[in-house]
């Protein structure tokens, strides 16, 4: 059933949505500089301790920006003004083939050697420095996009946070409310408000709701015109990599491996995304936006 739940989403025609510039950097300053959003991204966080309600979209967006507020306070963008809009361009592009109304996506590249990508709640979607120079293709990139912009639509992290192994990550993040506060210091924001939250993002999402991911991403992929099977080559690549390397050790420690990956979309998917194979692989914008930063194409 959940095959052909996937393949009739991908057979179903794409949509498209009007593209939004990348504005990430604003995420900081209306935080620092607007006490009532910090005072209902505080209140937001209290009302989670109903664990079983609602959360509404403006909600999940004020939750998704004070986590991103916290990120980029540890790993800014890469001051690259062309890359960011590139990289936005081809998410938000991505992220309209599931058809979803009402989501501000926002995709930007962190200037981390780390190998990870993030969603937040709300539709902010960072895919870091470390994985970029992974990549060796736009459609590599859409489908990273993809997986992580399932992550939103499906609101895995707002569930994880509801769900009883998020209680103490809500206890953590009403504690960062209490000390921000009783301090006037602005910038202490992103450090002290999202802290709770980020423990959802250090211990890692369901292994089921990566692999949802990765196959919805892979239909999203599909649906933007670009080869879905790009995704298994970048769980190839990681596959390959040194699981020694401390750049990888945060994507290992919270995802499913590589390999258990490609076997579940080799389950599930197999061959049946093949009509959508001769899609796109390569652009010649891709290399232009991110030359300095990846490597040449296979």
């Amino acid at each position: 059933m959940m095959r052909r739940s996937l393949i009739a989403f991908a057979l179903s025609a794409a949509c498209a949505a009007p593209v939004q510039a990348a504005n990430l950097g604003d995420i900081l300053n209306q935080l620092n500089n607007n006490p009532d959003l910090v005072n209902a991204i505080g209140g937001t966080v209290k009302n989670l301790t109903n664990a079983n309600r609602t959360i509404g979209p403006q909600e999940e967006q004020e939750i998704g920006n004070g986590l991103a507020s916290n990120m980029l306070g540890a790993a800014p963008l890469v001051n690259d003004s062309n890359l960011q809009r590139y990289v936005n361009d081809v998410g938000v592009w991505v992220a309209s083939q599931s058809g979803a109304t009402g989501i501000n996506w926002r995709f930007g590249v962190i200037d981390t050697n780390t190998i990870n990508s993030f969603a937040m709640p709300g539709g902010v979607v960072f895919i870091t420095k470390g994985l970029l120079a992974q990549l060796h293709s736009e459609a590599e990139l859409a489908c990273v996009l993809g997986h992580e912009s399932t992550h939103v639509l499906r609101h895995h992290h707002i569930r994880a946070i509801q769900s009883a192994a998020g209680k103490d990550a809500l206890s953590n993040a009403l504690q960062g409310v209490v000390a921000y506060k009783g301090n006037q210091q602005a910038q202490q924001i992103g450090a002290n408000l999202a802290s709770g939250f980020s423990e959802v993002y250090v211990r890692g999402l369901d292994k089921s709701d990566e692999f949802e991911a990765d196959i919805n991403g892979m239909v999203l992929c599909a649906r933007a015109g670009y080869n879905p099977y790009a995704l298994p080559a970048v769980l190839q690549t990681l596959d390959a990599l040194n699981p020694q390397d401390s750049n990888l050790q945060m994507m290992f420690s919270t995802h499913p491996s590589p390999r258990a990956r490609l076997d579940k979309i080799d389950q599930v998917v197999g061959d049946r995304l093949e009509p959508w194979a001769s899609g796109t692989e390569n652009t010649l914008r891709f290399g232009a936006a991110t030359a300095r930063y990846t490597t040449p194409a296979r």
